[in-house]
């Protein structure tokens, strides 16, 4: 046993660490290996608009001022990998909520689209023009859908007591068949411009705030929700054992369809940040989404098997999926081999959590046979009689 005062550090315990670690190691690489590349110099005008650098060459002419940066450690860069983040961060935070009940949710991606198509219909039909009250109803409906699509998910889960694999391979076609059906497989934009501009409000250059809000917000309350409320605590019990949570008298029914009831609340937040940021929504947003939340919860510590996983954990996933993705740009990799990398890095966080499990069995197991082995000394030592008074 460890003594008191004694400083001790394990990943098992600290998982979140280990993943800090990763980016930071990431980071370093790409520094390092990436070179550097020459990008046009812009200057920040007292209106608030920015205007491109101008030199004047040998010949007297103008031209554009260009600088020598980092391809990786440079402000656009980073700035990008926070942008392309946040949206599939949002979505992997709801996601390990319903990998931590036992369960698995495969139409996150569609979830998203059909809540985009379903708030893009409402924004295009209120025109550029319009005020606070559409903008509030375009929210609401992207919201709204997309919570209502994860509730049905849980409730067909829960109520036929069928494998959450099956039920959402079935949706994950069927969302999105409604999502083409609604547009005609065409784009929808023509948003209010004042939705468009909350949405893409900078107050750095390039660096879009309200995403990044969101992400940080969901992520902290996420990690509210599983490690302070009691809810959270079901959560997690009832994907460690199932049939003891249920003789213990918690409604795992009700536990489950709160679980994706939150994934495809999430997912509609995210569909709604997408359609302000790129405005346009169509049936094919969300392609393919569904491996990279779910490869960001699991690399993020969350475990297939169900009962472990941390909002924290969800977020630092994202960013080193993220960091995998512009890092293959970076090293001009081409993008042909992004889904197979990000296919490998789940399999190893697989790989890597049963030996983490395996591991921390074998030191649990260790710790229980020295136990025993002192409580079997304690009990064989003789223990001294005081002496009897003489007679």
């Amino acid at each position: 046993m460890s003594t008191p005062g004694k400083f001790s550090f394990s990943l098992a315990k600290y998982p979140e660490a280990g993943l800090i670690l990763v980016i930071i190691v990431l980071g370093l690489l790409l520094s390092v290996f990436g070179g550097t590349v020459s990008l046009p110099k812009f200057q920040n005008m007292p209106d608030g608009t920015r205007k491109r650098v101008m030199v004047t060459d040998a010949e007297g002419k103008q031209k554009p001022a260009f600088e020598t940066v980092n391809k990786f450690f440079n402000a656009r860069t980073l700035v990008q990998l926070a942008k392309d983040t946040s949206f599939f961060a949002i979505m992997a935070v709801g996601m390990t909520i319903v990998i931590i009940t036992g369960g698995i949710d495969l139409s996150v991606g569609s979830i998203y689209a059909l809540a985009a198509v379903s708030g893009a219909i409402i924004f295009s039909g209120a025109g550029p023009d319009a005020g606070f009250g559409p903008i509030l109803l375009g929210v609401l409906i992207t919201v709204g859908i997309g919570t209502l699509l994860g509730f049905l998910n849980g409730a067909m889960i829960s109520g036929f007591n069928v494998h959450p694999f099956i039920i959402t391979l079935g949706t994950m076609a069927i969302y999105r068949g409604i999502a083409f059906v609604r547009t005609g497989g065409q784009s929808i934009g023509g948003f209010p411009e004042g939705f468009r501009q909350f949405v893409r409000w900078e107050l750095l250059p390039e660096l879009s705030f309200v995403p990044l809000i969101f992400m940080i917000l969901i992520t902290v309350f996420g990690g509210i929700f599983l490690s302070r409320m009691a809810i959270g605590r079901k959560i997690y019990a009832v994907g460690g054992n199932e049939v003891a949570s249920r003789y213990s008298g918690i409604r795992v029914g009700r536990v489950k369809v709160l679980a994706y009831t939150i994934s495809g609340f999430v997912a509609g937040i995210a569909a709604m940040l997408s359609l302000g940021y790129y405005g346009a929504g169509t049936s094919g947003d969300g392609q393919g989404y569904e491996l990279n939340v779910i490869a960001a919860a699991v690399v993020g510590g969350a475990s297939l098997v169900g009962g472990k996983g941390t909002a924290l954990g969800a977020f630092l996933g994202a960013i080193i999926l993220q960091m995998i993705t512009n890092g293959l740009v970076i090293l001009s990799i081409p993008q042909n081999y992004s889904q197979i990398v990000i296919g490998l890095v789940v399999i190893a966080a697989v790989l890597f959590d049963r030996l983490n499990a395996w591991l921390s069995n074998r030191r649990l197991l260790a710790k229980t046979s020295r136990i025993k082995k002192e409580v079997v000394q304690e009990s064989d030592t003789p223990i001294p009689t005081p002496p009897q008074p003489s007679k």
